[in-house]
Formats: C-alpha cells, structure tokens, sequence
C-alpha cells in the first residue's frame, strides 16, 4: 500500500509539471513568430525617384506596420542588370520602358503587374550664376561652351533621352566632343552644380536636388520618346502579395500626391 501511495504521488507530481509547461507561454515560439510575420521588400527604382521613394518609404511603413521597404537606388540600367543576375528584388520602376521591356523579354517579371505609373519631362539646366550664357539648346554650340553632361545613353534612360533631344535639334554631331557622360541624373545635377560642367540635361524633378541649378529651357515634347516610368514585380519575389499590395498603393490618391509634390505627372489611371 505505502509504495502505491508513493506512486500515486509520483503521478500526480509529474501530472501537474505537464499541465504547468502547457499552459505557460511559449515566449521562443512567439518571438519567432513575429519575427517571421515581418515581411522586407525590395524596391529598385531609377535614380531619379530617390528623394520621392525616400519620403514615400516611412508613409507606407507606418500604414503597414509589418513591411520594411529597403530601396535599392541606382540607374535604371543598373538595376536591371542586377535583377538579370539575380539580386532579391520585390519590385522594379524604371525611368524608361527599354529596360523592363528586357527583364519582360527574358520572363523575369510578371507580365501582368507591369504598369505605366509616372511621367516626367527633359529640360536643360545651369548652374545658378550662368557664366557661360546659355539659355538655350542652341547655345550649346558656341565655342565658349566647353562641357556639358548627358547620362550614359545605355544604361542611364535620361541620357537616351537627352540623345534623342540634342539629335533631333540637329546638334549631337556638334555638341558630342564636349558630352561629360554620367552614370545617373544625380550626377548630373552635381556636375553641374559644382561648375564642373557648362550645361546638363536631366528630369525636371531633379533640379529639386540642387539649388545652385536652373533650368533654362524645356526639351520640346516632340523631340524625345515620352518619359515614362513603368513599375511590375519581380517574378522570384519571395512576397509577391506583399509586392501586389505595394503597387497598389503607388495608385492611390495620397502616394500621388507625394509624386506630384515633386514635379512628376502622375498617371490618371493604371496603364
């Protein structure tokens, strides 16, 4: 009987510690947990979205308190090499459709996400004091013009652009010994504002970067291939509802109101 007793007892001890493990939390398994539930996606976007894409950044992360956006800002050309290498990206806007024309050719996006989503427009810019007198493309002929910038036409979408502008006024032959090529359109801006170059030709949303340059004439509408940013998702996302949801969001009134704020042409509808 006595060691029944104690076998008994023995029970309910070992009983009673499993009934305690159960009910306790399950502090590891939770954090784990949230940890897991928390969702980084990638955004390459062209250079010329850096200032819009930084602000645009901490607005959705507040609205989704579960996503962290890290952005990914280079030429567009760039970019899309990276993805063709394979780098983990969500989601890609590019400043020109020649380049997710190439990622769509070779089915690394998902055709259906792919989306005309701003527009822009090429102006030619100086530095603030203008020593060199030029007010116009024109101008950049004159022998007392010794340098101006374009982006590299190949990998730098506004340098195509800014290509096709100086070519259809009938001056690229002319003007092409004094080209100083960038690798973006920020570089642009910083060589013209440093006075390292005469002239540049860039975005107009970029003369926001810097106040020590100007514009001095717009690029007729007629003399380049419209400025067009698409957007689509990377088919090797590991989040594309994630990415969904973000796109989405790019088309809502309050992002497009952050675009316009700094000087794009927001699309009245998904293209």
């Amino acid at each position: 009987m006595k060691k029944m007793a104690i076998a008994t007892l023995k029970f309910i001890a070992i009983l009673a510690c499993l009934l305690i493990i159960s009910c306790s939390p399950n502090t590891n398994n939770s954090s784990s947990q949230s940890t897991t539930s928390r969702i980084n996606l990638t955004v390459s976007a062209a250079a010329s979205l850096r200032d819009v894409m930084t602000e645009i950044k901490p607005i959705y992360e507040q609205q989704k308190t579960n996503i962290s956006l890290t952005l990914n800002l280079a030429s567009s050309g760039s970019l899309r090499q990276q993805i063709e290498q394979g780098a983990p990206v969500d989601l890609f806007i590019s400043a020109s459709p020649d380049h997710i024309n190439m990622l769509q050719e070779k089915s690394l996006i998902i055709d259906e996400s792919r989306r005309n989503f701003l527009k822009n427009q090429m102006v030619l810019i100086v530095p603030q004091e203008n020593t060199a007198s030029v007010n116009t493309f024109q101008d950049l002929t004159k022998d007392t013009i010794s340098k101006i910038s374009i982006g590299e036409p190949q990998s730098v979408p506004a340098g195509k652009y800014g290509k096709e502008v100086l070519s259809s006024l009938g001056i690229y032959e002319a003007v092409e010994p004094k080209i100083v090529f960038a690798k973006n359109v920020r570089q642009i801006v910083n060589y013209v504002a440093t006075g390292n170059v005469d002239a540049g030709i860039v975005y107009r949303t970029d003369t926001n970067a810097s106040e020590a340059v100007k514009i001095v004439a717009n690029a007729p509408d007629d003399s380049h291939t419209p400025v067009v940013y698409p957007i689509a998702i990377i088919k090797d996302s590991k989040n594309i509802e994630a990415a969904q949801k973000l796109e989405e969001f790019m088309f809502t009134p309050e992002a497009k109101a952050v675009f316009e704020k700094y000087g794009f042409i927001t699309l009245e509808k998904r293209e």
